[in-house]
């Protein structure tokens, strides 16, 4: 018995219909038709019954869908773990993300996977707020899309795959609340919002600065772990929050006003990975990633952020060129 007249079988025993096998296995109808002759003859009997109008499993053709199913289904995945293998794709890839933004890269990039690779499983976790390259170091991420600078030692980051601007998240009464946009100066007298937890310095610097370009201090605020808290101070009036434009996307909520923050440096995303990590599941996320960032920066529907009194439309965007040198791994 041949495989492809087993395929065959199964496929137009989901389908009930000869056309639509017949594109799903890229076959002419006639091959179709001549693939299940063959089997029915093999069998004895007639396995589907067929008219002008329809297509039906017989009895006996049902049960022999049932009982092949599981077997060939099994076949097929001892042979795409074979394939991963020889190709260095092995277990699962564990990726982590940063951000809501990041979370949507991530999850068009397994889409695009589950099509160009379905050998690469890949499962998904948010990073902690409070904890940005705890669980990467660890191991319980492979990869992790992330919002940057990423300066340590020992992880290795890739290019910048797509930037946004940024938004002050303000009570709905703030004073700030009205305007149509903000700069770092008027920080100046704000209690800006911290994160806690083992965050590095120059991350904090950059995300959160301390002071305004023109060197006075911004005010510290309450120190949180995650967006929903950062939110419910901010909504309470107990200071404002710093944080990429998407998040008036994701986290839209009463009482709170998202004002754009105008010539601020923009907040990049990427990859990285531990150093000396790297491997062919790696490179098949980052370069999958990289068409993902390109398609979505033009094609995703506008940010909006609205303030009190007025709307300014952001999205994010896929970086100017530069002399960045970072690279995915090639495996």
């Amino acid at each position: 018995m041949e495989q492809n007249e087993l395929e065959c079988f199964l496929v137009l025993a989901e389908e009930l219909h000869f056309g639509r096998t017949a594109v799903r296995l890229r076959l002419s109808r006639a091959r179709v038709s001549q693939l299940i002759q063959k089997l029915e003859r093999r069998v004895g009997a007639p396995l589907f019954t067929r008219t002008s109008r329809r297509v039906a499993l017989t009895g006996l053709g049902s049960r022999l869908r049932d009982d092949l199913t599981p077997h060939f289904r099994g076949i097929e995945n001892a042979m795409a773990r074979a394939v991963a293998s020889a190709r260095g794709i092995e277990g699962i890839l564990h990726v982590g993300f940063s951000t809501p933004l990041a979370g949507e890269m991530v999850m068009k990039t397994i889409e695009e996977l589950r099509t160009a690779h379905p050998e690469l499983a890949v499962e998904v976790c948010e990073v902690p707020l409070s904890d940005p390259y705890g669980m990467l170091r660890k191991g319980e991420f492979d990869l992790q899309l992330t919002d940057f600078p990423v300066r340590e030692d020992d992880l290795t980051r890739g290019p910048t795959l797509l930037v946004e601007d940024r938004v002050l998240a303000v009570a709905a009464g703030h004073p700030l609340a009205g305007r149509s946009t903000v700069t770092l100066e008027d920080l100046v007298g704000v209690p800006l919002l911290m994160i806690a937890g083992d965050i590095p310095d120059y991350w904090l610097e950059h995300q959160l600065p301390a002071r305004t370009p023109s060197g006075r201090p911004i005010e510290r605020g309450p120190a949180v772990t995650n967006y929903q808290e950062a939110l419910t101070l901010v909504a309470g009036g107990k200071g404002a929050l710093l944080s990429g434009a998407h998040i008036a996307l994701y986290h839209g909520r009463p009482g709170i006003s998202y004002v754009p923050v105008e010539g601020d440096r923009p907040l990049g995303y990427g990859l990285m990975w531990r150093s000396g990590g790297d491997s062919r599941a790696i490179e098949l996320f980052g370069r999958a990633a990289r068409e993902i960032a390109r398609d979505m920066a033009p094609a995703d529907p506008r940010r909006v952020i609205v303030g009190r009194s007025a709307t300014s439309e952001l999205r994010p965007r896929v970086p100017e060129p530069s002399a960045e040198r970072a690279s995915l791994p090639t495996g």
